[in-house]
């Protein structure tokens, strides 16, 4: 599932093949970008923004930048291959966008909102998200701020708003509360010390960057990388209560009901 350092480790992959590479060919697979051509473009750079993802070219003549934005929400991917190398990871029916190079190809599954737009017009598609945990915009008090701003909203939805903070997905949502000791459902005006819960999510997400293995719990071992999320009915590793899962607000969500009493 992708989250924010999935797609800030993405981001990077993309930049590592890419970047400085002079596109040879384009193939987008989607109506509005069907007829687009950005062969002899320069790719800059591949940036992220939250969930989002910014892949920054510029024209042969050096005046006109364009940005390549992408979402991968709940099941996009972008894979670099090299050149003349198989195309294995989703079944080409879910390519919707490749980009070449002399040194790479980059291949994008079953994305989301892809669009192309000028690189200064970037803020109209992530101009309304809250600072990015990864990004270099990062900044807990507000954070804090924008969180505490809905007294009445309930933390595990409040968490998934990327317009408070960008990055957290339902994985880190489940897995702070736990670690915090806090219920789902309880509203913001009674969440104990709101920072070190955002302090513990900069934490988690930044833990992660680089590796493709998510955890929260430090071990790389598969059945042993998250103390809630993906557990139903096993037991709380601090406890011994099984593990239960709702849906909540159209997510799914892990807690340990003994570990996160309700506040009701």
């Amino acid at each position: 599932m992708p989250e924010g350092d999935t797609v800030w480790n993405t981001a990077r992959a993309l930049h590592r093949a890419l970047a400085g590479g002079h596109l040879t060919a384009t193939d987008f697979r989607v109506p509005q970008l069907a007829t687009t051509d950005l062969s002899g473009w320069t790719v800059l750079e591949s940036a992220c923004r939250g969930k989002h993802l910014l892949l920054r070219v510029r024209h042969p003549d050096g005046a006109r930048r364009l940005t390549l934005h992408s979402h991968l929400r709940m099941d996009g991917a972008w894979r670099a291959y090299a050149p003349g190398e198989r195309w294995a990871a989703r079944p080409a029916h879910l390519i919707r966008a490749v980009l070449r190079t002399a040194d790479a190809v980059a291949v994008g599954y079953h994305l989301h909102e892809l669009a192309l737009l000028p690189t200064e017009d970037e803020e109209t598609l992530v101009g309304h998200l809250g600072p990015d945990l990864l990004g270099p915009d990062w900044d807990p008090a507000e954070a804090v701020s924008r969180l505490a701003a809905r007294p009445d909203t309930a933390i595990a939805e409040a968490l998934l708003d990327q317009t408070n903070l960008a990055g957290i997905g339902n994985l880190y949502k489940c897995e702070v509360l736990f670690l915090r000791g806090v219920s789902p459902w309880a509203p913001m005006r009674d969440v104990p010390d709101l920072p070190a819960l955002v302090a513990l999510a900069h934490k988690l997400l930044a833990a992660n960057r680089g590796r493709w293995t998510q955890t929260t719990t430090g071990s790389l071992r598969k059945t042993e990388t998250t103390y809630v999320y993906g557990r139903r009915a096993q037991p709380c590793r601090r406890c011994g209560t099984a593990i239960r899962k709702v849906e909540q607000a159209d997510r799914v969500t892990y807690w340990c009901p003994v570990c996160q009493p309700s506040t009701s």
